[in-house]
């Protein structure tokens, strides 16, 4: 898991120019202060340039041993001690583990380099002087690092809520246009027409229910989230129409207990799937549509038995992949759409903002 975090901020080809740029930067002031102060004199250019290759390639193949044993230190003190909690913490242990891999790293290259073309000076002082830069380099290049990830962190987060925004925008777009489906608006108010010449009184009525639902839905659609007891009344107004249209064709019982009524799901999520109960199944004396409303501890069940339409058309399950996708934007639980016994389940989780850390964001 750390590893696939690492390369999703540091592709190879990035950490190697990083990486290079950052050895020839050090090997030119190593070399350059070497030579000034008198502890190794350059000949010639000649003989610059070929310290400076043979150094940077060094540099290059021991930055790699150092830079991510790093970025697997910086990932987990980020999940252990992250900033802004334990800041004292993280620094000393960075501290202490970029000096260790330092020491441990040039002990191994200096030794390596020493077996290929000896070393003129004291091996010791080279060993204690070449572990003394690297300790400072690796604490610069941790520091880097750090930046690195910070920043990238920023606007890969930054990125995401921009891409979240424009989806939760184009969802709410969804959902709206589909309260506002010319099929709903057509049958509600073909039903009323029949309604206001037979029972004036259910007619009134029908008119509450039906503003009822669309004021829900205007109150509701900025929201991410609703209780399950305002989305319960929603729920009859809804079945209230239906009722009208279809007669005794059409049932449904509820039964969720009352502590549950304060939990949350996204608004609208039970119209999405009693939608599509009416729309893809035949309703009428011969095969009514019986729908069962209930729970399961704190998952709420939606059941009908079902009995396609003989011309579905084309369904495009847009309405449920939007569900989906408006329970990933407050929560990690997901609904699950099934058959079982031919009959189909919703199961939506409800969720609890004192336990979801998510919601209250």
């Amino acid at each position: 898991m750390i590893f696939q975090q690492i390369h999703h901020f540091f592709s190879f080809k990035k950490l190697l120019i990083l990486l290079f740029c950052l050895s020839v930067c050090i090997q030119i002031i190593v070399i350059s202060y070497n030579h000034l102060s008198g502890y190794y004199i350059l000949e010639n250019v000649q003989h610059f340039l070929l310290r400076l290759m043979r150094g940077t390639v060094l540099s290059l193949l021991a930055s790699f041993l150092i830079a991510y044993p790093d970025l697997f230190m910086i990932q987990y003190l980020n999940k252990t001690c992250p900033w802004g909690r334990k800041i004292v913490q993280r620094i000393s242990f960075q501290l202490v583990f970029s000096i260790i891999l330092a020491v441990i790293v040039s002990i191994l290259f200096t030794l390596f380099a020493h077996s290929i073309n000896a070393y003129e000076r004291d091996l010791v002082n080279v060993l204690v002087n070449n572990a003394l830069i690297f300790s400072v380099v690796n604490i610069f290049v941790m520091a880097i690092l750090e930046g690195w990830i910070a920043f990238n962190e920023s606007r890969y987060t930054k990125q995401i809520a921009d891409d979240l925004q424009t989806e939760l925008s184009q969802i709410k777009f969804e959902v709206l246009k589909s309260q506002i489906n010319p099929h709903f608006m057509f049958n509600s108010l073909n039903v009323l027409s029949g309604l206001i010449n037979k029972d004036v009184k259910k007619a009134q009525q029908f008119i509450d229910e039906f503003s009822h639902i669309y004021r829900y839905v205007l109150e509701t659609i900025e929201q991410p989230v609703a209780t399950i007891g305002k989305e319960l009344d929603f729920t009859r107004s809804y079945l209230f129409l239906q009722q009208i249209r279809y007669g005794n064709d059409l049932s449904y019982t509820i039964n969720i207990p009352a502590d549950l009524l304060n939990l949350l799901l996204p608004p609208l999520s039970l119209q999405v799937v009693l939608e599509n109960a009416t729309k893809h199944n035949i309703v009428n004396e011969s095969k009514p549509l019986r729908i069962e409303i209930y729970n399961e501890g704190q998952i709420l069940l939606i059941k009908n038995n079902i009995q396609p339409r003989i011309s579905k058309g084309n369904s495009t399950g847009l309405g449920l992949k939007n569900l989906v996708k408006r329970y990933s934007m407050i929560s990690d639980k997901e609904p699950v759409f099934l058959i079982e016994t031919n009959h189909y389940i919703a199961k939506l989780p409800l969720i609890n903002p004192e336990n979801d850390e998510r919601t209250n964001n």
